[in-house]
């Protein structure tokens, strides 16, 4: 059967990738933000996974304010990066795992979870960042494996609430190791941590209540949950809603987890930036 073997957390701020085009990764600004991936290269180097189960926010890309699903999953053979307006050099394509795609949005739905299912979808920085911050080089790095991408709405509210987010991991869990073929997975939690990008508290990061998520998401991933929707824009901005992605990567490790490494480090482009590497233990 398919198995999850670990979780990693990252910001995709469109800023980090403007810096890896510019090979800024020494530069005194961004080297303490890159300075948290080695350990992370060096894990996905043993592990070779298979596939990895990018989940992220699109930001207008291939979901707009008129049409934005709550969660929505890629089903495609190949994922074309496109350009919305960064400056960002566009990508060759990501290939797809359609097939256990489609079997985890069977699984899902029948777990009556209700999923925009997408047989096109443009990514955009959300998606891209992570990949070339874990697979440097990506798509061409030999090692990548192929992707699957899960959009969440962190736009548009009403918002998923955190216990949902929880939730509908530990549900792309069961229907990932409901696949027969033996596949190793790893699992992308993107964005974040605190940032408000616009109106009076444009530059708010809130340094507390991003170490206590990253202590808690750990090991007690369910007193998270006790954290309301206003309560997160209210402690981590508006944009800081992006953590909700983080509890759906940690549904999907099961109970017991190891943090490997972590790093976090503020500011970049006005966003707390927190890194993680969490290996699953048997439950």
């Amino acid at each position: 059967m398919a198995k999850i073997i670990g979780g990693i957390t990252t910001s995709h701020i469109p800023a980090v990738g403007n810096a890896i085009a510019n090979n800024l990764q020494d530069d005194p600004y961004w080297k303490p933000f890159f300075d948290g991936y080695p350990k992370i290269h060096d894990w996905l180097a043993e592990k070779k996974p298979d596939v990895v189960i990018n989940i992220y926010n699109d930001h207008g890309l291939g979901f707009f304010l008129d049409q934005m699903p709550t969660f929505a999953i890629g089903a495609a053979h190949e994922y074309k990066n496109e350009d919305e307006g960064w400056g960002i050099p566009q990508l060759d394509p990501f290939p797809g795992a359609p097939e256990l795609s489609w079997h985890i949005i069977e699984g899902m739905v029948e777990d009556e979870f209700d999923i925009t299912s997408c047989q096109e979808l443009p990514v955009d920085h959300g998606f891209v960042v992570p990949m070339q911050l874990f697979w440097p080089g990506a798509p061409h790095n030999k090692d990548m494996p192929r992707a699957i991408p899960v959009s969440a709405n962190t736009v548009i509210h009403p918002i998923p609430t955190l216990n949902r987010a929880l939730n509908f991991g530990k549900s792309m869990r069961k229907a990932v190791e409901s696949w027969p073929e033996d596949l190793t997975v790893v699992v992308l939690g993107t964005g974040g941590l605190s940032h408000q990008l616009d109106g009076e508290r444009a530059g708010f990061i809130n340094h507390d209540f991003d170490r206590m998520c990253m202590e808690k998401i750990v090991d007690t991933p369910e007193e998270l949950t006790k954290i309301s929707r206003m309560e997160l824009v209210e402690k981590a901005g508006a944009q800081g809603t992006e953590f909700l992605m983080w509890m759906m990567m940690r549904g999907a490790l099961g109970k017991k987890v190891k943090l490997l490494t972590e790093n976090y480090h503020i500011p970049i482009s006005n966003t707390g930036a927190g890194t993680m590497l969490l290996e699953c233990m048997d439950d």
